[in-house]
């Protein structure tokens, strides 16, 4: 007798989600466009790290690293007026033609300062300005395109993926930045980022032709994919509690995190003076000693990030959900600082944030990125933008306040990290506050 055959049964995997499962559940039709997304950030963060590296190099060639102090700032203060432009832009196109135009726009700038620069002018100051904006809003504008895409239960499973491009890219365009420079100069790596923005503007528009979005998904979405009119980001953000508890979110993550750098950038500078001296003969010896300790440091970061990313994300998101897993990120943050009030070593604090950055870079950017599932098309472009640029630029603004005022007041590490444990507890509160949200967002289906 022939077995009943179950009509609701999925259909079995093949090879290629078979071989994706240990880093994401793959279903059969989404394979081409979750590899093609996953290749779009591998080659977008390539390429903002080749572009950050030539960045370097012209402030410092320039006799410009005090700008870095007050850049956040003057990129706060820009985004006030791009972040509406953008939203009045994305008013009147669809999201083919807002993923097409923003990253050719930007891509064209390169090739603007490439000509500069060959013409001997000073560019360092306005290039470290526009590479802070560019890495917020188009970063931003991918991931709001893979919101878009996806269903909530869809980009549960398949954004733990999506987050391995862009670790593993971090790491190659670093890697690829110093071969260039040593060869080539810092123009090639403008003319190289500007190449892999067009090539990702390409897998973005195939992976929208391969859209695998459920059914009854799409005939919720606006007709012809069109992001619609209505209010600005900033608009939106003010309307709604749950985008405005991520925003809160993004400015106290950012806040904690850079005060963080701080003091392990604090630490290492006060280790080199103590071990070769602070006179001018000494110099060379502590500029490697700091160059070291940092190459160290992000390798570590980098490699454990790559590896939660491609091994626990989606377990957690599997067996934890979005809302858990969100937890877990300044947890980890308030006990490194707890622990830093009673022992901060130079050891002890490059630990934790060796394991506080590696969370952040995997778990915790794939986390908040899967927040936005459950919201309208366009908070994924508008909101998302204003989020993931202005308050993000604003927490750098924040810390760098809290920094000023703590080195006029000689606070002691311990007083920094007392400053970063209430943060933290803030940022506790704000993620119980979203989880409730959430909830309520994800409706009866329980998606996230």
């Amino acid at each position: 007798m022939t077995p009943p055959v179950d009509v609701n049964a999925s259909p079995p995997k093949g090879l290629a989600e078979r071989l994706l499962s240990p880093i994401a559940d793959v279903h059969p039709g989404e394979t081409v466009s979750v590899l093609l997304l996953t290749m779009m950030m591998f080659f977008m963060l390539s390429g903002y790290y080749m572009l950050k590296t030539a960045r370097e190099i012209f402030i410092l060639s320039e006799g410009g690293a005090e700008v870095k102090s007050y850049a956040s700032a003057g990129q706060a203060v820009l985004l006030l007026a791009i972040v509406p432009a953008y939203s009045a832009f994305a008013s009147r196109v669809n999201r083919r033609q807002l993923v097409t135009w923003v990253p050719l726009f930007f891509a064209s700038n390169l090739l603007l300062f490439t000509f500069a620069e060959r013409a001997g002018l000073r560019v360092g100051v306005l290039y470290f300005l526009w590479l802070g904006i560019f890495n917020v809003m188009v970063i931003a504008q991918f991931w709001g395109f893979a919101n878009d895409l996806y269903s909530p239960e869809q980009g549960k499973r398949l954004f733990p993926l999506i987050g391995v491009g862009s670790s593993l890219g971090a790491w190659v365009g670093s890697l690829r930045a110093g071969s260039l420079v040593k060869t080539m100069g810092p123009l090639r790596l403008l003319i190289g980022g500007a190449a892999l923005l067009v090539l990702c503007v390409v897998l973005a528009r195939l992976a929208d032709r391969r859209q695998t979005r459920p059914k009854a998904a799409r005939q919720t979405a606006p007709p012809d994919d069109v992001v619609g009119g209505g209010p600005s980001g900033f608009s939106l953000i003010a309307s709604d509690r749950y985008l405005a508890l991520i925003a809160i979110l993004m400015l106290l993550l950012n806040v904690v995190n850079t005060s963080g750098e701080y003091l392990l950038g604090r630490y290492i500078v006060d280790t080199a003076v103590a071990l070769h001296g602070s006179g001018a003969a000494s110099e060379a010896a502590r500029g490697q000693f700091i160059g070291e300790a940092y190459s160290r440091f992000y390798s570590h970061v980098n490699l454990l990030g790559f590896l939660l990313q491609m091994f626990v994300v989606s377990r957690l998101f599997k067996f934890l959900g979005v809302g858990r897993t969100l937890f877990i990120h300044p947890a980890i943050a308030g006990l490194g600082y707890l622990l830093m009030l009673r022992h901060s070593s130079f050891e002890a604090v490059q630990l934790f944030k060796t394991v506080d950055n590696a969370v952040d870079y995997s778990l915790g950017n794939t986390t908040r990125q899967a927040l936005w599932l459950p919201t309208s098309r366009q908070a994924k472009y508008k909101a998302k933008q204003a989020v993931d640029s202005f308050f993000v630029r604003a927490g750098d603004v924040t810390q760098a306040g809290i920094v000023y005022l703590g080195e006029l007041s000689s606070f002691s590490v311990p007083a920094f990290a007392a400053i970063n444990v209430v943060l933290t507890s803030g940022w506790l509160l704000t993620v119980v506050g979203l989880n409730k949200r959430l909830r309520a967002k994800s409706g009866a289906q329980a998606t996230l």
